[in-house]
């Protein structure tokens, strides 16, 4: 579950470099989770659900990697 970990450290990066004065309960109540919770998503926690981790990243500005999430890669026989 590494990646899920780099997501969580990703999250508390982006965190504070675009709320810099924020505190967690702050940053929590800007994308409508409770303070435990955002400390589970910088953990990269898999019971926090996924709509969660894209409140964050929308607020963050981060929505658009979202979009490739789960994206079949294309092959050069596809049409």
């Amino acid at each position: 579950m590494e990646t899920l970990s780099q997501i969580g450290r990703n999250l508390r990066e982006a965190r504070r470099k675009a709320y810099p004065k924020d505190s967690l309960e702050d940053f929590a109540l800007r994308i409508g989770v409770g303070r435990a919770t955002l400390q589970r998503m910088e953990k990269g926690d898999l019971s926090v659900s996924l709509g969660k981790y894209f409140q964050a990243a929308k607020l963050l500005g981060l929505e658009e990697p979202f979009h490739e999430l789960l994206k079949p890669r294309q092959s050069l026989f596809d049409d």
